[in-house]
C-alpha cells in the first residue's frame, strides 16, 4: 500500500519535495513543496513554534495559590497569640506562656492552611495539638477558636461524622486532663477543675457544631437553587432552540417545495410556453420573498432576543395566502369552517397556521393528488384542524427525514394538544390536530398516539 501511494505522488518518492505533513517526524508540517510555514518575519516555524504560552503549569499554580487561605489563617494565629497573652494575666495559677506554649498555638494554626484541601486531618491534627497545649498547662483563652474553624471546615465540606468525633474526643480528653491527670501535669500543685465550667464548655462544642451545620445547609441550599436555575435556563434554551427549529423548518420547507415545484413547470415550459414560464418565474420570485421576509423575521429574534418581534405572527387569517401559494404549485385547497370563530390565542394561531402549512407542503411534496381540503373547526374550547388528500402517496421523497411531521407534534404538544396524521382507509392521507383554547393541559396530554404509516 505504502509503495503503490509513493507511485501515485507525482513529485517523486517518499521523502521527496512531494512529501506531505506527517506526524512525530519532529520538524513540523510542510506545505506542498517541502517547506516548513514562515511567520511574519521570515523565520520558519518549528512543531510547538508560535503557539502562544502553555497555560496548563501558570493555571495549576495560579489553581494552588488560590487554594491555600494564608490571610485568613495568618490573622487568625494573630488574633490567638494576642488574645492567649492577654488572657494569661488573669491566669496566674497556670504556666506562664512561654516560647514553647506560643510555638504550639503556631503549630496549630498552620494546619489551617489546609482545612479546604484536606478538612479531617486538619481538624484532628489542630484538636490534638490543642489537647498538648493545655495538657501542658498553659493559660485558657482563644486557642479553642482553632478548633472552631477547623471544625467549621470539616461541616462545611461535609465531614459531619468527623467533627463530632473530633469535637468529642477533645472534650473528653479535657474532662481526664482536669479531673484525674491534673495531678502528674503542670502546674504543680493543680487541683481538680469546678465540674460547673465543663457545661460552658459543652455548650460552646454544640454551638460550633451547629452553626456549622447552620452554614452546611445554606449553601447547600444555594447551590441546588443555582443548579436548578441553570438547568431552567438550558431547557428554556433548548425549547427557544426547538421552537426556531420548527419555524425555519416550516417556512423553508413550504417555500422551497412552492419553488421546486414552479422551477420544474417553467423549465418544462420555457420554450412551448414563454408566457406560462413568466408566471412561474413570478411565483418563485414571490415565494423567494416572503420565506426571505419570515426567515429574517425569525433571526431577528435571535439577534434580539428581549425585543418585541418587529412583525406580528403569522395566523389563520394568512390561511388564503396559503391558498393561493399552494395553487400556484398545481394544488387545488378547498377550506370549510364549521362554528363561530373565535379571537385565538397568539400561540395557537401561528401553530394552527404552522400545521396547515406543513400539512399542504406535505401534499405537494408526497401525494399524487392534486386536490386538498381544509376543515376548521370551532367549538368546546379547542380548535379543530383537518388536511385531507385522496393520494395516493407518489414515494418521491421517501428518504426524507420526517421532521415536518415531528414538528407539528411538538406545536401541539406545546399547547397541551394532539397531533394524529396517518393513511384513510381509502388510501388518502389525513392530518387531524385539536389545539385546547383554554389553560394549558397536563403534560401527559400533549403525546399523540403514533399512527400507523406516516409520510416521510
Amino acid at each position: 500500500m505504502e509503495a503503490g501511494r509513493d507511485e501515485e505522488r507525482p513529485d517523486g518518492p517518499r521523502g521527496g519535495p512531494g512529501r506531505g505533513p506527517r506526524d512525530g517526524d519532529g520538524c513540523g508540517p510542510r506545505d506542498g513543496h517541502g517547506r516548513r510555514p514562515r511567520d511574519g518575519h521570515g523565520r520558519e516555524l518549528r512543531r510547538g513554534h508560535g503557539r502562544g504560552p502553555r497555560r496548563e503549569p501558570r493555571e495549576r499554580g495560579r489553581g494552588s495559590g488560590r487554594g491555600l487561605p494564608w490571610r485568613s489563617t495568618v490573622l487568625i494565629a494573630a488574633l490567638v497569640m494576642a488574645g492567649t497573652g492577654f488572657a494569661a494575666r488573669n491566669q496566674p495559677d497556670r504556666e506562664t506562656l512561654d516560647a514553647l506554649g506560643r510555638a504550639l498555638l503556631l503549630l496549630g494554626a498552620v494546619p489551617l492552611l489546609f482545612r479546604h484541601r484536606r478538612p479531617v486531618p486538619v481538624l484532628f491534627a489542630v484538636a490534638a495539638v490543642t489537647l498538648g497545649y493545655l495538657a501542658a498547662g498553659y493559660p485558657y483563652g482563644p486557642v479553642f477558636a482553632m478548633v472552631a474553624v477547623a471544625c467549621f471546615a470539616a461541616v462545611v465540606h461535609g465531614h459531619r461524622t468527623a467533627a463530632w468525633w473530633a469535637v468529642g474526643l477533645l472534650w473528653a480528653g479535657h474532662l481526664l486532663l482536669s479531673h484525674w491527670f491534673y495531678r502528674w501535669l503542670p502546674p504543680a500543685g493543680d487541683g481538680p477543675a469546678p465540674w460547673g465550667q465543663e457545661l460552658p464548655a459543652a455548650a460552646f462544642a454544640v454551638a460550633v457544631l451547629a452553626a456549622s451545620e447552620a452554614v452546611r445547609v445554606r449553601r447547600e441550599q444555594g447551590a441546588q437553587l443555582r443548579a436548578e436555575r441553570a438547568a431552567a435556563e438550558r431547557r428554556r434554551a433548548d425549547e427557544e432552540r426547538l421552537r426556531i427549529a420548527r419555524e425555519l423548518h416550516d417556512v423553508l420547507a413550504h417555500s422551497i417545495s412552492v419553488i421546486n415545484v414552479q422551477a420544474g413547470v417553467g423549465l418544462a415550459l420555457l420554450d412551448s410556453d414563454p408566457e406560462q414560464a413568466r408566471t412561474a418565474l413570478t411565483t418563485i420570485k414571490a415565494a423567494s420573498k416572503e420565506a426571505l421576509g419570515e426567515v429574517r423575521q425569525v433571526l431577528d429574534t435571535l439577534r434580539a432576543p428581549g425585543d418585541a418581534p418587529r412583525a406580528p405572527a403569522p395566523g389563520l387569517d394568512r390561511l388564503p395566502e396559503l391558498v393561493e401559494q399552494a395553487a400556484a404549485a398545481g394544488l387545488a385547497v378547498t377550506v370549510s369552517t364549521s362554528g363561530a370563530p373565535p379571537a385565538l390565542p397568539p400561540g395557537a394561531d401561528l401553530a394552527a397556521f404552522r400545521i396547515v402549512q406543513e400539512a399542504l407542503t406535505n401534499v405537494v411534496r408526497h401525494s399524487g393528488s392534486r386536490t386538498a381540503r381544509v376543515g376548521i373547526g370551532h367549538g368546546s374550547g379547542r380548535l379543530e384542524l383537518t388536511v385531507d388528500d385522496d393520494g395516493p402517496a407518489t414515494g418521491t421523497e421517501a428518504g426524507g427525514s420526517g421532521n415536518g411531521l415531528a414538528g407539528m407534534r411538538e406545536r401541539a404538544a406545546a399547547l397541551g394538544g394532539t397531533i394524529e396524521a396517518g393513511t384513510r382507509p381509502d388510501g388518502g392521507f389525513r392530518v387531524h390536530a385539536a389545539l385546547p383554547l383554554g389553560p394549558r393541559e397536563a403534560p401527559g396530554a400533549g403525546k399523540a398516539p403514533r399512527p400507523e404509516e406516516n409520510r416521510p
